[in-house]
């Protein structure tokens, strides 16, 4: 029998982590995340992290498994993730994979290229730059990779911009040069889909209990850390305001909520490529 990488894939609160806790006790195998988020240990409220329960139901991998001030990259995760995928294919004929982040689940299907590490000195001066600072210098470096990237994504601009200042090539031409390799087993994803209308409500839904579990104070004790990448993402950049004192409490939950609903349509709109 081949081996097979099954990866549940959807918008963020379709039921993703459910879903494939039931499918691998199912199966009677193990679960690798590809949720770009749930890494951190430090980040538990707000990325939706396995309940214990569930993380005690089956083996999970990448949950909780480095702090924020040591950020992964997608050619990191696709290299450890492979390696842990192919050790539990020693033992199982089938591995779950699960997860929101559409990079890091490409990262899992197709070869990536090895990206440079940007110097210190580069990374805080990008750090420094304005959004619209970002958007300007990358439509001149790599127009090609600016007529796609989500511009709302300081992430995604900031390391398109570190590539192209350290390679002095175009993003997307580093991106496109992807070795080929072997593919030892076989994969299949399936993607969890509900109406629209329900989702928007699970969304609301989720927020209202992440605020009542304590979601304020899991963003209070990341205030040292507020100024990494890693912790501008929907459900922390909208509560620091707050606890600056510069916006108010139901009006930033009301962000958030909002900002979840487009982060899950961008979501729909990714999954699209694995209708096949």
């Amino acid at each position: 029998m081949n081996k097979k990488l099954i990866i549940i894939a959807g918008p963020t609160a379709v039921g993703k982590t459910a879903y494939a806790v039931r499918l691998a006790r199912e199966l009677d195998t193990e679960i690798v995340s590809c949720d770009s988020r749930q890494f951190y240990r430090e980040l538990r409220i707000g990325v939706a992290r396995p309940s214990d329960e569930e993380l005690a139901a089956v083996r999970h991998h990448f949950i909780a498994c480095r702090s924020v001030s040591d950020p992964n990259n997608i050619f990191d995760y696709r290299r450890d993730a492979l390696a842990i995928i192919h050790s539990l294919f020693a033992s199982h004929e089938v591995v779950v994979a699960v997860g929101g982040s559409g990079l890091y689940i490409d990262a899992l299907l197709h070869p990536v290229s090895p990206m440079p590490n940007p110097s210190p000195e580069l990374r805080a001066r990008l750090q420094q730059m304005s959004l619209e600072e970002k958007r300007t210098r990358l439509q001149i470096l790599d127009p090609e990779y600016y007529s796609r990237v989500d511009l709302d994504n300081p992430v995604r601009l900031q390391r398109a911009l570190e590539v192209c200042l350290s390679t002095g090539r175009p993003y997307s031409e580093v991106i496109a040069s992807r070795l080929p390799e072997q593919q030892s087993f076989t994969s299949e994803v399936r993607v969890l889909d509900i109406n629209r209308a329900e989702l928007r409500n699970r969304i609301n839904l989720r927020v209202d209990l992440m605020m009542q579990q304590g979601l304020l104070d899991e963003v209070r004790s990341l205030l040292p850390f507020r100024h990494l990448n890693t912790l501008n993402t929907v459900g922390y950049r909208e509560l620091f305001p707050v606890l600056d004192g510069t916006n108010d409490l139901v009006a930033a939950v009301d962000e958030i909520k909002l900002n979840t609903w487009h982060y899950a349509r961008k979501q729909m709109t990714w999954m699209r490529r694995y209708s096949r």
